[in-house]
């Protein structure tokens, strides 16, 4: 037995109307009875194509502001009916319910009214009641019913009414799938807003959706599969970006370059950020974005090969020249000039991101990080220390470049991978250290690293992302040659490592905020 569904009867009602009139046209030349509403129904009249009032069809008007029109038995049976029960045919029958065979629905537009910081009134006014019902209905009879829920999908069911004359299951099945997605991210975005107008940060249950933006080749590693989802509202970066030219970008390239755009942004000097790993190996702020790339580059040239570079700046041809000499498989940056455009071209390998802005680095938000049987959801980083929050602790104060240098390694080791330390000279990474199990040596590897690159550690500081919780790890920096230190404090042994930081002479600040980055 076929299961092809011919459609007689459409019931259309969408505050997104693009493509409507060719989709309503279309279906008029198979013969299809288009039912609709309010504002739809006007605009399929007024380009002269016929269309019946839904409260016409039900004899039952729209009512209380238009909140209730198609929540009626004349709707939602035509919707349910199941056409191969006799039971379901005879009540339609007895109560004059005629089947309705598509349902074309998209939704108040919650979200964007959220998003254009409308009134409360106003967003609870754009909360849709009959659309997503209708949906849900129309989804749970995908036995009879075609659902439409995005002007995307008016192609494929033109498609199937030219080629078999109704819908397949196949494509109906598909069709709900997405239509239940689409009314679960809908109630998302409105649980997730009552909850914020409720001053309720972590409500007892949390819900969150995205749209998929790409399936990717595979995940972290070949045998893993994997597909990256935006979220609203999107956040200047991966999310937003636009690729101009190279290979399609792995899962690995989209978390590393997430890490380099999420750190330059901590700038607001011209900065570039080399990642490698999601850890960066290089960082430089200048009064260029050409001179911030020599500096970045300088701090590991080794681990820069193959790495991810992440602008706040326009990139431009002189920058472009540079980095085109070494291996690069990502470039991020708000924009790029068509001369950057061009010489980059010559990397075909190379992808470029341009964004259309960068990420506020203290903006709100959260993150979310998955468990076996759960996830954890916490607050974005957004944390930041002014020079005015410092607390000096040792007997020696940090002179105002030290400061300055001070400031700039701390929010560079807010993106290093704990346990983090950073060394820094002039507002340049000279050695990172990241991820291992114990501060000393983190700092030992971060020396290591820039005395390798013959970078002079003479005068430079040092940041810790949490504090120091025996006087080793501030006695290997100092071996190293930092002349300033900046870390959270906190340990019961902070009098010992003030002690050691005074023995040796350097001055040593606390900001009272840690970074851990897991």
């Amino acid at each position: 037995m076929s299961d092809i569904v011919p459609i007689r009867t459409a019931l259309i009602s969408v505050s997104d109307k693009t493509g409507l009139i060719d989709f309503c046209t279309a279906l008029a030349g198979h013969g299809v009875k288009i039912l609709s509403t309010g504002g739809t129904a006007k605009a399929i009249r007024e380009a002269g194509l016929a269309v019946t009032d839904v409260s016409e069809h039900t004899g039952f008007p729209e009512i209380l502001d238009g909140r209730v029109k198609t929540l009626v038995p004349q709707v939602h049976g035509g919707i349910l009916g199941r056409r191969g029960v006799a039971e379901h045919v005879a009540q339609m029958a007895e109560h004059d319910i005629a089947p309705i065979d598509l349902v074309a629905v998209n939704l108040y537009p919650f979200e964007a009214t959220v998003a254009r910081g409308a009134a409360f009134e106003d967003c609870i006014e754009n909360i849709d009641i009959g659309g997503p019902a209708m949906i849900r209905s129309a989804a749970k009879n995908h036995e009879s019913v075609a659902v439409l829920t995005q002007p995307a999908h008016y192609a494929t069911i033109l498609a199937e009414l030219k080629a078999h004359g109704g819908t397949t299951l196949a494509t109906r099945k598909h069709l709900a799938a997405s239509a239940y997605a689409r009314t679960a991210a809908y109630d998302s975005a409105i649980s997730g807003w009552f909850a914020t107008q409720n001053g309720e940060e972590y409500p007892e249950t949390f819900s969150f959706s995205g749209a998929k933006k790409q399936e990717l080749r595979y995940g972290e590693n070949p045998h893993q599969t994997a597909a990256f989802y935006t979220s609203s509202p999107a956040r200047f970066g991966v999310a937003t970006a636009t690729q101009a030219q190279g290979k399609e970008l792995s899962y690995n390239n989209y978390n590393d370059t997430d890490a380099a755009f999420e750190c330059v942004a901590e700038f607001s000097e011209p900065t570039i950020v080399i990642v490698k790993h999601a850890n960066p190996c290089g960082i430089a702020t200048a009064a260029n974005v050409a001179d911030a790339w020599d500096a970045a580059l300088a701090c590991d040239p080794v681990s820069a090969f193959g790495g991810i570079v992440a602008l706040n700046r326009t990139l431009d041809a002189a920058t472009a020249e540079k980095i085109v000499t070494i291996l690069t498989e990502v470039i991020i940056a708000p924009d790029a000039t068509d001369e950057a455009k061009q010489i980059l071209a010559r990397k075909k390998n190379l992808r470029l991101l341009t964004t259309g802005g960068v990420p506020d680095p203290v903006a709100t938000g959260v993150t979310f990080k998955s468990l076996a049987g759960g996830f954890l959801l916490q607050s974005r980083d957004a944390g930041r220390i002014t020079p005015a929050e410092l607390k000096i602790v040792t007997e020696r104060a940090p002179t105002a470049a030290e400061i300055d240098d001070l400031i700039f390694a701390f929010r560079a080791a807010k993106h290093v991978k704990s346990n983090a330390i950073v060394y820094a000279k002039n507002h340049a990474t000279i050695g990172i250290g990241a991820g291992q199990s114990n501060r000393v040596d983190s700092a030992r590897i971060a020396a290591w690293r820039g005395k390798a690159a013959n970078l002079d550690f003479t005068g430079c500081v040092t940041a810790s992302d949490a504090f120091f919780p025996f006087a080793d790890g501030l006695e290997a920096a100092i071996a190293a040659g930092a002349t300033a230190v900046i870390q959270p404090g906190g340990s019961i042994r902070d009098n010992e490592v003030i002690a050691a930081a005074n023995k040796a002479g350097i001055a040593m600040v606390f900001t009272g905020m840690r970074h851990f980055r897991h």
